[in-house]
């Protein structure tokens, strides 16, 4: 083989190698190109979920923060209310506060119980109202009573308002509350201003004395505005305090002694502890 044939063999062979080269380098760029794209959707996939764990992080927050309003159903006194949650009747003791009593059976109505309880119902009947737990406070009292705060559908706390204008005292059961440090600071001010139970024309700051309630000095029944009168129950002595719930067999027979001697405006057995003019509504 002479020297010109060997060569032109070289330059073949460099030339197809050179191709080959060429066409490798050509395959590596583009599967280069495929790889970084792929890792590029992959980054990007994973941005999108990062992303929506923020939405669902926010969509909860707001679910826990959604204030709900609840019916105020009933007035016990100013210091108890019961409420519709989630159509149960479900009675709340007030936290912090305690106003004079009117419904306790085992104490006479005290000084400024009835404006205290007839200043809630003046504020809360028909009204749809928001609450507030404390954990501090535990759930229920030793009565069953769901223990909270009452905020008004203005932002206004109930409980604190109450203590402000003179309705109730600051109240501290047993351990310190969420809004003690406010409550205290309401009562000190309604002292010194003398609102409401703090007058000295009303109780000068102490209710535990009772409030004076008119006595009918007759046994005659007490005639509505009607100019209706009222049969004569079998126990009809209107003249002291002589009868209780437990005296009657059933809500309509304490209803007839009550309206026979007087109803709300002159309930001398004390049958209808809440004002609502139903007698020993427990009785059947």
């Amino acid at each position: 083989m002479n020297k010109q044939k060997v060569k032109n063999i070289l330059i073949l062979f460099v030339g197809f190698l050179g191709g080959v080269l060429f066409l490798f380098a050509i395959g590596l760029n583009d599967f280069q190109v495929v790889q970084n794209t792929q890792t590029a959707l992959v980054v990007e996939s994973q941005k999108e979920n990062i992303e929506v764990k923020p939405t669902q992080i926010e969509k909860n927050n707001n679910e826990e923060n959604l204030e709900i309003f609840y019916p105020v159903v009933k007035v016990v006194d100013g210091d108890t209310v019961t409420l519709n949650i989630d159509g149960q009747k479900q009675t709340l003791r007030l936290i912090g506060i305690d106003t004079p009593e009117t419904v306790d059976p085992r104490k006479p109505v005290q000084c400024f119980g009835v404006e205290a309880s007839n200043k809630a119902k003046e504020i809360l009947i028909g009204q749809k109202v928001r609450i507030e737990k404390d954990s501090s406070q535990g759930e229920l009292d030793k009565y069953g009573r769901l223990l909270a705060y009452v905020f008004l559908k203005d932002g206004t706390n109930f409980n604190k308002m109450m203590i402000d204008q003179g309705y109730a005292y600051e109240y501290t059961y047993d351990l310190p509350y969420k809004y003690q440090t406010e409550f205290k600071l309401a009562e000190d001010t309604a002292r010194i201003e003398k609102r409401g139970l703090w007058a000295e024309d009303t109780c000068n700051g102490d209710a535990t004395k009772a409030q004076e309630i008119p006595v009918v000095e007759q046994n005659d029944p007490i005639t509505p505005s009607n100019s209706t009168t009222i049969s004569k129950p079998i126990k009809s002595d209107c003249s002291s305090n002589v009868y209780n719930c437990t005296d009657f067999k059933t809500h309509t027979e304490a209803q007839a002694t009550y309206d026979y001697c007087g109803g709300v405006n002159n309930d001398i057995h004390r049958l209808d502890n809440d004002k609502d003019g139903e007698a020993c509504e427990s009785l059947p």
